[in-house]
């Protein structure tokens, strides 16, 4: 399977200047880079950047706020109601969670419900804030109808995701997180531009059966409860879905089930109700800790029913991913997924980190710099493209980075073959130079003519390579 290797802190950054591009408060910004990059970090693809154009568009239109803060309602010592003013999920997250943690230190618990939200990605961000502070967390919302619920046939419940994290020794945790229906409306999207069936039990038609074609789940059909159908106990995740209504919707006076606009819709507000709670668990019994250590031991040593195929706790998954992309000293995301970010919104993308930081984004009017060539198109020798195809084949070794200068001068363009790709990343990862080549020519093969790339390719001919970091 192709993929691109991107560092952690290009997507950061990345994710940073489009929210910027679409005027999101700076802080913002950061908030929600930092939740996006940690869904991917951790291996939940379908919450990272697979995410960012929903916020982008809720943003660009206007139907959610790109600045303020969240309001306080009503609080006691160990409970809150939060206004989230209409803001992304991240910072009302954030804010709430941040509160729980407060009260539980004071009193031992904290218990904060939010309405006016918006999607705030992995749930897991939130509940493991608490861990730092030696606290169980837990943290649930709701979402847009995407679920049908048992024995019907139309979407009446979202994904309703629940994350629960608790400490152990020497950093160990058990971090839960998962969605109230078979899965994460996401993987069925990855699934579809990738073009690939999904198993059976995630979704379900128009009518009502299950099918494996994403696209059915996706047009009139609708995700199944956790467990699938009823036969295999569907009627199950049926009914924790309803419960995160109960904390949620119910509690806070958000939007719930039916009521809550449909999946990108950008033309409603979508006021979604959000719990976050934090437990001291030194209220309770002593050597919390030591005991988890244990329970989590007896798990991950349990005989194997396959070899090789170890018994894993909620949030060893994620913590192998992580070690992976350590490795790797990057982030490897499908190919389709990231065509599909940049063709998306080639408006908001010439806000690369890569670009220098003299280039305007193009989703407002640029302004003439003095120093700047006017562009022009000029008859392209026979020379310039063997030199181009000869550049490609020795692995695109001279970056084109300063190419990224006039990127306001963008029409899409399929002209250069390939980024640098790697299928094996583990025994093949890029270094620093690399990944921004291959950021590089994939931004430029959609947002420069092909002839001004020709033109001044022989601009950079002499110019040294610069040394693998």
């Amino acid at each position: 399977m192709a993929r691109y290797l991107v560092s952690r802190s290009d997507v950061h950054q990345f994710i940073e200047r489009c929210m910027k591009a679409v005027g999101a408060q700076s802080s913002h910004g950061s908030a929600l880079a930092d939740v996006l990059v940690e869904g991917d970090y951790r291996g939940h693809y379908s919450h990272g950047l697979n995410r960012l154009d929903i916020y982008l568009k809720d943003l660009k239109t206007g139907i959610c706020a790109k600045d303020g803060e969240p309001l306080i309602d009503k609080s006691t010592v160990a409970t809150a109601l939060v206004n989230g003013n209409n803001l992304i999920g991240p910072v009302v997250g954030n804010f709430c969670m941040d509160l729980a943690i407060k009260k539980a230190k004071d009193v031992g618990i904290g218990w904060v419900t939010a309405y006016g939200s918006n999607h705030y990605g992995i749930a897991g961000f939130y509940s493991m804030q608490t861990l730092k502070h030696g606290l169980i967390g837990m943290t649930c919302t709701n979402t847009s109808p995407v679920v049908v619920p048992t024995r019907a046939t139309k979407c009446t419940l979202g994904t309703n995701p629940i994350s629960v994290a608790a400490p152990a020794l020497n950093g160990d945790s058990f971090v839960l997180d998962m969605a109230t229906s078979a899965v994460a409306l996401g993987k069925i999207e990855v699934q579809q531009r990738r073009g690939e069936k999904v198993p059976k039990g995630w979704g379900c038609n128009s009518k009502g059966k299950d099918t494996t074609d994403p696209t059915e789940i996706l047009k009139g059909g609708g995700l199944l409860p956790l467990g699938g159908a009823e036969a295999t106990s569907g009627y199950k995740g049926y009914g924790l879905s309803l419960m995160v209504e109960v904390f949620c919707g119910m509690l806070s006076g958000s939007q719930y089930s039916k009521n809550i606009r449909p999946w990108k819709d950008t033309n409603k507000v979508a006021n979604l109700g959000q719990c976050f709670v934090a437990i001291n668990p030194n209220c309770f019994t002593s050597g919390f800790e030591e005991r988890m250590s244990d329970l989590l031991k007896i798990h991950r040593t349990l005989e194997q029913s396959e070899p090789g195929l170890s018994v894993l706790i909620p949030g060893d998954p994620e913590t192998l991913h992580i070690r992976e992309c350590e490795h790797q000293g990057g982030i490897p995301y499908h190919v389709n997924v990231v065509d599909f970010m940049w063709v998306g919104h080639s408006c908001c993308f010439s806000c690369l980190p890569l670009s220098p930081p003299s280039v305007p984004c193009r989703c407002e009017p640029a302004p003439l710099r003095k120093d700047a060539r006017p562009q022009r198109e000029p008859t392209v020798s026979p020379q310039h493209r063997d030199r181009l195809q000869e550049r490609d084949m020795q692995g695109l070794k001279r970056p084109l980075t300063q190419g990224l200068r006039f990127l306001i001068a963008g029409n899409r363009q399929q002209l250069l073959p390939r980024a640098r790709i790697v299928s094996k990343p583990a025994k093949n990862a890029l270094t620093t130079t690399e990944q921004i080549i291959g950021f590089t020519v994939l931004t430029a093969s959609i947002m420069i003519p092909s002839s001004w790339i020709l033109a001044h390719m022989e601009d950079y001919k002499h110019r040294p390579e610069p040394a693998n970091n």
